[in-house]
């Protein structure tokens, strides 16, 4: 029987080891940087192997393809595009705060970063910043571990000498977590640093002084509150608003700075959007005057010198992404090798053991040196003043090197330094420099001494180097933190001005407005099929109401219509009616004007105009729809408690009484109007033709084909009845009524 070679396991618990151990890869091995160097796997490598090939910032720029080889062969077993997107990032000055990478080259741009070149175009090497992380790299600071392969060593960490991670910040997505640490202000963190290192038990509140908030490449404003980011420094958590930065110049709106990788094309094509859909009057036109001496010059042009230019930028940093929020999660490995969101205040603490363990090793690694060359000095300044007798035994004996040990007392290091000496190294001036070698690593084993012996002056080599790396690398505050107002969205009805317009409804529902009130909508052109179907009088700043043959209203605002020297557009791109439903009719007018709904089975309701107003695309339900019913025009009641309505229906009948009878309904079926018998309205036989109101004094013109009839107020009379009573009928010829229209 053969024996079970294979671990057998329960699938539950592969499937659910299988997976933790992704996760914590993830975690640890690619999305998450360590709080000691700032960086990720995949950056560290890159960074180390561009090391190893010699491409310091005085070197010769070497393709980008060497370096990612490099990587991927040795350290990195991935994929080169990903690994070369993240060398890439670390060369983009618009991505990251103080860059990594010199390139040459096209490495993109902030307006598409993903623009950059292939790695067989682009060359690179490293910045002097990024000597702060390898400077002590040789010193004996990290531990080492083997490669992938088990072929070559590299650094766990880089000897990072300032606070990367908060410098350059870092942003990744792993498993169940993820990090958004924004970049800070070199001088501003290493002031904090020392400060904590002079009062350890400094307050984060103490720290925020030095550290006011996020410091972003670019220029524009940080116009969160101090408490809340006081908050965000607390907890780790929270988010930061970004604001660009602008200027009038000659009446003109300039943008000469936008928040953190945020397109300017992308902003232009959005304001622009917004003037095509008539919901920015105020701009006439956008300029992008952008180049090598202003990287970001963007212009817009209002209407009009009387433009209020802090109304309409209000607008555009509440609709645009001229202003920004950017999440804030301070997550990070921290020195246990753990993952965790930490306050600024621990974030500062833990790397300032982290660069107190990696200085005490680097002096430890020097002492250890500096005692190793003075026993072989003290080996080599015995054999000079002894040197003919040691030259007698090196000629005389076999094995030279433990008779030495013997004669002169001297440890197997001290010997085999004798024996390697060069015969012009003998000269008498030797013996000088070797004593003058032996003072000045004297002084220097004293220093390293004291130094490790005193936390103290420990701590103030660390903040003098600090200081250093502060004036040679640091510069400015970029992101002004101030105190802004919010942004608000314009009220465009306010600002464009209440012109008359005619908004014209076709059969097929497509829509236009017109100028004016007096159109005439017959005499426009309509696309092949199609023909006029209703029109409103109604003002620029008004929405136009739609009603459509379910009972459904709708508005949309009059000024974002599209013109009637076109033929328009089709409703449903801007609505979405029910299957199968149509629209019956357009009114216009103030929200406070009455209208009269009703539906062909002789049912309805008075209702204010601003009940049909709704932002939903869907519309919302105004009228009920009887079964075999239509949904007729909504006729406008000028006043409810005086005015008449008239109702004519299919069978010539004709009801005049009072508009106060009907009742005033916000939505529903209504009360019976006229009476029109429900088999009648099945059959086709009988149905409410036309209404209208009547002002008093007003008569009523009946359009009858070509034919028409004239009823003065005292005709009208003769049709006078009560609220849903069969009404009169008209005089024959005249039984087939059109329209009506009223005499005033």
């Amino acid at each position: 029987m053969n024996a079970i070679t294979y671990e057998q396991l329960p699938l539950k618990d592969f499937t659910e080891k299988a997976y933790l151990d992704y996760s914590m890869y993830v975690i640890l091995d690619r999305a998450l940087p360590h709080i000691a160097d700032g960086l990720k796997p995949v950056q560290r490598r890159i960074v180390y192997a561009m090391s190893e090939l010699g491409l310091g910032p005085n070197s010769k720029y070497k393709k980008s393809a060497r370096t990612v080889g490099d990587v991927l062969g040795m350290y990195h077993p991935h994929g080169d595009q990903a690994c070369y997107e993240a060398m890439v990032l670390m060369a983009q000055p618009f991505s990251y705060r103080y860059p990594l990478i010199d390139g040459q080259g096209n490495w993109g741009s902030p307006d598409d970063p993903k623009s950059f070149a292939a790695m067989r175009y682009t060359e690179s090497r490293l910045t002097p910043y990024a000597q702060t992380l390898l400077a002590e790299l040789e010193q004996g600071t990290v531990e080492w571990s083997p490669n992938y392969d088990g072929t070559k060593d590299e650094p766990k960490l880089l000897p990072a000498r300032l606070p990367n991670v908060l410098l350059n910040g870092s942003t990744g997505i792993a498993v169940g977590m993820s990090t958004d640490i924004p970049p800070h202000n070199l001088g501003e963190v290493a002031d904090a640093c020392i400060h904590l290192l002079d009062n350890p038990e400094a307050t984060l509140e103490e720290l925020c002084e030095f550290i006011r908030g996020p410091d972003f490449t670019t220029e524009a404003e940080i116009i969160t509150s101090r408490e809340d980011l006081l908050r965000m420094y607390r907890t780790g958590y929270g988010s930061v608003r970004l604001r660009a930065r602008w200027e009038v110049e000659d009446g003109n709106i300039v943008i000469t700075a936008l928040p953190h990788q945020v397109s300017g094309d992308t902003v232009l094509q959005n304001i622009a959007a917004q003037m095509q859909a008539k919901k920015l009057p105020l701009v006439e036109d956008l300029r992008d005057e952008s180049d090598h001496e202003n990287p970001c010059r963007l212009v817009i042009m209002p209407r009009g010198r009387r433009c209020d230019a802090e109304q309409l930028m209000s607008h555009l940093f509440a609709t645009t992404d001229l202003e920004r929020s950017y999440r804030i999660n301070l997550n990070m490995i921290g020195l246990s090798g753990k993952p965790q969101v930490k306050n600024l205040r621990d974030i500062l603490v833990e790397w300032l053991s982290f660069r107190t363990g990696t200085v005490r090793r680097r002096l430890q690694y020097r002492l250890d040196k500096v005692i190793a060359r003075l026993h072989i000095l003290d080996g080599l300044l015995i054999a000079f003043l002894n040197i003919d007798e040691v030259i007698a035994i090196i000629r005389q004996e076999d094995e030279p090197k433990p008779v030495l040990m013997a004669r002169f007392v001297i440890t197997d290091i001290q010997a085999e330094a004798i024996l390697e000496l060069k015969l012009r190294h003998l000269a008498r001036l030797e013996e000088m420099k070797i004593r003058g070698e032996q003072a000045e690593l004297d002084e220097e084993r004293m220093k390293l001494e004291i130094l490790l012996g005193s936390p103290k002056k420990l701590s103030n080599l660390i903040k003098l180097e600090l200081r250093q790396d502060a004036e040679r690398y640091g510069d400015p505050r970029r992101s002004p933190i101030v105190a802004r107002q919010a942004a608000q969205i314009l009220n465009v009805t306010a600002v464009i001005g209440s012109e008359p317009v005619t908004i014209i409804l076709s059969e097929k529902g497509w829509v236009r407005a017109a100028k004016g009130h007096e159109i005439d909508p017959l005499s426009l052109t309509y696309r092949s099929g199609d023909s006029f179907l209703d029109a409103a009088a109604g003002r620029s700043n008004q929405p136009a109401y739609f009603l459509d043959s379910t009972g459904r209203g709708y508005a949309v605002a009059a000024h974002e219509l599209p013109s009637a020297r076109t033929q328009g557009e089709p409703l449903t791109g801007r609505l979405s009616p029910p299957s199968g439903a149509v629209f019956r009719s357009v009114v216009a007018g103030g929200e406070d004007d009455w209208f009269l709904l009703a539906t062909s089975g002789g049912y309805g309701f008075v209702t204010p105009l601003k009940e049909f107003f709704t932002k939903n695309r869907t519309g919302k339900a105004l009228l009920t729809v009887p079964a075999h019913a239509e949904v007729l025009t909504p006729v406008r009641i000028a006043v409810p408690a005086s005015d008449a309505v008239a109702v004519v229906t299919l069978q010539g009948r004709l009801l005049v009484f009072p508009a106060a009878d009907i009742p005033v309904l916000n939505k529903g079926r209504g009360n019976k109007l006229i009476q029109v018998a429900a088999a009648d309205l099945a059959n086709g036989v009988d149905r409410v033709l036309a209404l209208s109101g009547i002002p008093p004094g007003a008569g009523l013109k009946l359009h009858c084909g070509k034919r028409y009839l004239t009823l003065t107020p005292s005709d009208l009379a003769n049709y006078a009845g009560t609220r849903g009573r069969r009404g009169n009928h008209l005089p024959r010829g005249f039984q087939r009524v059109d329209r009506l229209e009223v005499l005033v």
